[in-house]
């Protein structure tokens, strides 16, 4: 047998050395982070601190891709979208998950929160954080709650009581909670993705909806609305969330340097949306495109009782303890 050529051997090295580079380049974690909402919202700012952070505490072990305003997936496909792999993050309203568990339906109950000190004393209690892996069983794993915050009623006439929604047709998220929230009060509740909203707004498909502050603004709905009924009837908030068999066989290093930049930007998208809210509804206020409405006592009591009967009509599906242990909270 012939020996090996030094320069065919030296070759071999070289190429074996490229190899090795190009694989620990492969090596990298791609992570995509794809959301519905406008890159000014706090899920929009939260998604981009999360970003920041895992970059700065994991090098170049991973690298954070963050989709905004539906550009990969709306919120109906996203979940999908995770367990296939396609994205590894997801932020959906607490309102989409009815498919993968009914438990999580208390958050859409209206009236249940009388402020978003309540909200949080609730997510970070024992039943709050139990919610987190209510879906692990069906591959989704919870690893944070986001704010928005309560929303407000709008529509092109003024809504003080609930006969003034009687035939409105209204935007609602998919959750059969606020569909029966809507039919509560005589309303015609229309399930629509958030990306069509503000033409449907604006063309009449409904005369209506629902939303919090930030996304009454950066979505400029009050620009296609008369009326703003400041009602705080309801939460939206988020759940952040990734594939349980994609989470749990991450290299541990990596699964603890996200862990900890996903704790680090729900408390930085949780402080941003109280500032945020504050100031966006202000700037509503002083766009004069749109009237806000402060209801009474009386006209607020009036709300919360015709839709209380809601309660009771989702206690079995999400359970009794879990919606007591979130009226405690307030």
């Amino acid at each position: 047998m012939r020996p090996i050529s030094k320069s065919i051997l030296a070759a071999g090295v070289a190429a074996a050395a490229l190899l090795g580079t190009n694989f620990a380049a492969s090596a990298q974690e791609v992570i995509k982070f794809a959301h519905v909402v406008a890159p000014n919202t706090p899920k929009g700012q939260g998604a981009e601190f999360f970003k920041k952070r895992a970059e700065e505490i994991l090098g170049d072990k991973v690298k954070i891709e963050v989709y905004p305003n539906s550009q990969l997936f709306d919120d109906s496909k996203v979940l999908a979208a995770i367990l296939r792999g396609d994205v590894q993050f997801g932020a959906p309203s607490l309102a989409k998950f009815g498919k993968w568990t009914k438990k999580l339906q208390v958050y859409d109950l209206p009236f249940l929160f009388k402020d978003m000190d309540a909200v949080s004393c609730f997510q970070n209690g024992e039943k709050g954080q139990e919610l987190l892996g209510s879906m692990s069983s069906k591959g989704l794993t919870g690893v944070g709650y986001w704010h928005n915050g309560l929303k407000q009623l709008s529509a092109n006439k003024p809504l003080r009581m609930p006969t003034d929604a009687e035939g409105l047709k209204f935007r609602i998220q998919s959750s059969d909670v606020i569909a029966a929230q809507f039919e509560a009060v005589d309303a015609v509740p229309q399930k629509m993705a958030f990306s069509e909203t503000y033409s449907a707004l604006q063309t009449g498909v409904v005369d209506g909806q629902e939303n919090t502050w930030s996304n009454i603004y950066s979505k400029k709905f009050f620009e296609v609305q008369d009326y703003i009924s400041e009602s705080n009837h309801g939460l939206l908030d988020y759940m952040v969330v990734t594939s349980t068999k994609w989470w749990e066989g991450l290299d541990p290093e990596i699964r603890e340097g996200l862990a900890q930049a996903m704790t680090e930007a729900s408390e930085y998208a949780n402080n941003l949306s109280a500032d945020l809210t504050a100031e966006q509804r202000q700037a509503v206020i002083d766009s004069g495109e749109t009237e806000v409405l402060q209801l009474t006592d009386a006209e607020f009591a009036a709300w919360r009782d015709a839709v209380k009967p809601v309660w009771n009509e989702f206690a079995d599906d999400i359970g009794q303890d879990i919606i007591d242990a979130a009226a405690a909270c307030n």
